[in-house]
């Protein structure tokens, strides 16, 4: 398990790219074979991916977060960004194709990863994100379109997108986990514009479906001060609560957003248009 700790805006103000990467970049979560996980201070939040191979794949525990089992003070939302797999928790199969995302609640003591066939997407791919959890809630699985489905911007601005929310106050139950997808449509590369703050919670991005030769280039900082970071395909972008965050691609992309933090609502924001940012 790698630790991030928690950062004020004051640091980074004069940090190089480096720094900045090694700070809020989260890369190699997706290595065949493994289960990768980072923790950051920001909201204590557990950042993961799990890529099995020939054999199941069950989730460790690890000692940074004393507990007798991962699950057992936490709750995790699981995303399958690769082909077809399951996720088995405590001997319930479910089967999840890619961009369905399953809720494991507080207190289920093993969760297995496996793949289910060899598809033209490859093997599966989980992207992992558990948050501290005070109750039990069930697990529940959302398949593709299920979800609540937001229909945002404008072809005109460049940032139409589908938003699926699946982990949310009006949709499936968690302690503070808010989860969802958001793919660009052909032709479209700006999201969440206008960029926005959420002061009470804090944010990741995991961008995936970002071609090989094709980058994402995340705003982040304060909406005064901004700086940027340059993202690759099944790589995670950790936001605080005082930074901006938002994107353009140099083509379409999907990325899979979730946040915990005080509140769930998914609308407290402090937005910023783009002409009072420097």
């Amino acid at each position: 398990m790698e630790q991030r700790y928690a950062t004020s805006p004051e640091q980074i103000t004069g940090a190089t790219t480096q720094e900045l990467r090694d700070r809020f970049l989260v890369q190699d979560l997706f290595v065949p074979g493994e289960v990768n996980v980072t923790y950051t201070h920001h909201d204590r939040i557990v950042l993961g991916g799990a890529v099995p191979g020939d054999a199941p794949l069950p989730l460790p525990t690890y000692d940074e977060i004393r507990s007798e089992y991962f699950l057992e003070h936490r709750e995790v939302g699981i995303v399958n960004v690769g082909g077809a797999g399951t996720v088995t928790t405590d001997g319930e199969v479910h089967e999840l194709p890619k961009g369905a995302c399953l809720y494991v609640g507080r207190g289920v003591r093993e969760v297995v990863f496996a793949n289910a066939g060899s598809g033209d997407e490859g093997p599966a791919a989980f992207y992992l994100f558990s948050a501290p959890a005070h109750t039990d809630y069930p697990t529940v699985l959302t398949l593709p379109g299920q979800g609540t489905v937001r229909e945002l911007g404008d072809q005109v601005t460049s940032n139409r997108r589908s938003l699926n929310q699946y982990i949310h106050e009006n949709g499936v139950k968690s302690c503070q986990i808010v989860m969802g997808v958001t793919s660009l449509h052909p032709g479209s590369m700006w999201n969440t514009m206008p960029a926005h703050t959420h002061d009470r919670r804090t944010e990741c991005y995991l961008y995936f479906d970002v071609p090989a030769d094709a980058r994402v280039v995340h705003l982040c900082g304060q909406p005064s001060e901004t700086r940027h970071l340059v993202v690759g395909d099944r790589e995670a972008v950790i936001s605080p609560s005082w930074s901006v965050h938002s994107g353009v691609g140099t083509a379409a992309y999907s990325f899979v957003w979730a946040m915990a933090g005080e509140n769930q609502s998914f609308d407290d924001m402090d937005g910023f248009p783009v002409t009072a940012m420097r």
